[in-house]
């Protein structure tokens, strides 16, 4: 995680009280409109303008991406699911309702994505993470990424996000903090058993292979969320819609 956030965080705190719709701060500030654009300025001082992505490569993007998605993550920070201080202290205040309302807003964004980074892996590595992305591992029992996040790995309606146009570092540091327990979903966790079962190289290989794709010319999330591929397909409590596609077999 990366821990160089103090010059963001100066402008967070500025913008809480937009977030929270402070009367105090709107009676100060008559000119600026009473809008989620400008109260959600707080996630946009580290998420990027729009929510397009940081300039660091640790904060990623949350425009475009699923509402259901946006919502159960700002859920797990307040339920100790995910860890970021930063974060835990602007949502905490906030309400259900208004969680709700701030993934909807960003739901809705659907913007340009920047050019991918080019990888520098060697070639037989990153063949190896596009094999466990599109086609996953039988003997590893490993569903192909494709087989809940999309054929385009756009993510799908309403709880699954994308994979493609996030940065190399955020990939790496989510994928590990699965693996160590520090990110958790609502269980039954259908990520930390896919990720727990990676090797180290294996998760390099697949964070290296998605950074580096370009995005297709549609890049929103697909209407319905893909039938797994393997028989061994788990259940997920934040995605319930794939357990009730693979008839809830663990």
């Amino acid at each position: 995680m990366n821990l160089n956030f103090r010059p963001w965080v100066a402008a967070s705190l500025a913008c809480l009280a937009l977030l929270v719709g402070s009367p105090v701060l709107a009676q100060k500030t008559r000119t600026i409109e009473d809008s989620m654009a400008e109260r959600t300025r707080a996630c946009t001082a580290c998420h990027g303008d729009q929510g397009r992505a940081g300039p660091d490569g640790y904060y990623p993007r949350i425009a475009g991406k699923p509402a259901g998605y946006l919502y159960h993550q700002l859920r797990n920070f307040t339920e100790g699911r995910r860890h970021y201080g930063l974060m835990i202290r602007l949502v905490d205040p906030l309400s259900d309702a208004y969680l709700r309302e701030i993934a909807e807003h960003f739901a809705s964004l659907h913007l340009p994505y920047p050019a991918p980074t080019p990888s520098t892996l060697k070639p037989e590595q990153l063949a190896r993470g596009q094999q466990l992305v599109t086609r996953g591992n039988k003997a590893l029992g490993l569903p192909a990424c494709v087989a809940c996040h999309g054929e385009r790995l756009t993510g799908a309606q309403p709880n699954v996000p994308g994979l493609l146009g996030l940065p190399l570092d955020y990939l790496n540091a989510q994928l590990g903090a699965w693996q160590t327990g520090q990110r958790r979903a609502h269980a039954p966790d259908c990520m930390a058993e896919v990720v727990k079962r990676l090797p180290q190289g294996d998760i390099i290989a697949v964070s290296s292979w998605l950074a580096s794709q370009p995005l297709p010319a549609d890049t929103r999330p697909a209407a319905q969320t893909p039938r797994p591929a393997l028989d061994t397909a788990f259940r997920c409590g934040s995605a319930p819609e794939l357990s009730a596609a693979t008839g809830g077999r663990p």
